[in-house]
């Protein structure tokens, strides 16, 4: 980590569905500029739920997020176009996230035309050797990429306008092993390069190991264990979250 200072600040989320259905219930923790975050849990846990909270794609029922130090969820529609610029996320399926009747280049160019934002004649071909790809794709169609490069393309988009703190929701879980090794390390040397801030959620706790300061374990909408990763997934206190690292094979991650 390279600060100490405080860039997320979320304190006793709650999300409720129908007659209450509660899928988050009273999650609080800070993210630090410059550190990666693992989010951890099994399938419903509420992992999703509490990341979209946190860049308000959806309201919480209950509680607050601070984003350096302002009030996320007060902000009206002017102040929170600012502040998305600032944030950004990238999906777990590479397949449904990029839209199929656009060329790579206009999905590339999307963000831009959204904030209303220049961008000169080289800088969508940068975006795509950021990511490890070349600038034929800019003329090709998601259909014709793997999921892996699917992937790549995603990440570039989400990085368009230079934003610090990235969600990673599950990003590899679609991929195979080998693939979604390169594609860790690729988040992992671009965090580097720009000093980003990652919020990465997972089930696998290797992978969870490797990338992050610390992790957050999540149980049925609850937050039950939180601290270093290394003491986490060596010395977990919960049984929960002994029973995730068990349940998730050694990945080898070659940095």
């Amino acid at each position: 980590m390279k600060s100490a200072e405080v860039l997320v600040d979320a304190r006793g989320l709650v999300k409720e569905y129908g007659a209450g259905l509660r899928v988050v219930d009273d999650v609080s923790f800070t993210i630090q500029r410059g550190e990666t975050l693992g989010l951890v849990g099994e399938s419903g846990s509420g992992k999703s739920t509490v990341a979209r909270m946190l860049l308000r794609l959806i309201e919480p029922t209950a509680g607050a997020v601070e984003y350096d130090g302002r009030d996320l969820l007060a902000a009206n529609a002017g102040e929170l176009r600012t502040l998305r610029r600032r944030m950004q996320i990238v999906f777990q399926d590479p397949y449904a996230a990029l839209n199929p009747r656009m060329r790579v280049k206009e999905i590339l160019a999307e963000p831009f035309a959204i904030h209303g934002e220049a961008y000169g004649k080289n800088r969508l071909a940068e975006m795509l050797a950021e990511v490890g790809l070349e600038t034929g794709a800019l003329g090709r169609y998601p259909h014709e990429f793997s999921g892996g490069q699917r992937q790549r393309i995603n990440i570039a988009r989400a990085l368009a306008l230079r934003p610090e703190f990235v969600v990673l929701d599950e990003p590899v879980s679609a991929l195979d092993v080998s693939v979604g090794a390169q594609v860790v390390n690729l988040l992992r040397d671009l965090q580097r390069k720009y000093g980003l801030t990652y919020l990465f959620i997972s089930h696998s706790m290797p992978l969870v190991r490797y990338l992050c300061d610390r992790v957050a374990v999540m149980q049925k909408g609850r937050l039950v264990e939180l601290g270093a990763s290394e003491q986490i997934c060596d010395s977990p206190t919960e049984a929960y979250t002994r029973e995730l690292i068990g349940a998730t094979p050694e990945i080898r991650v070659v940095g």
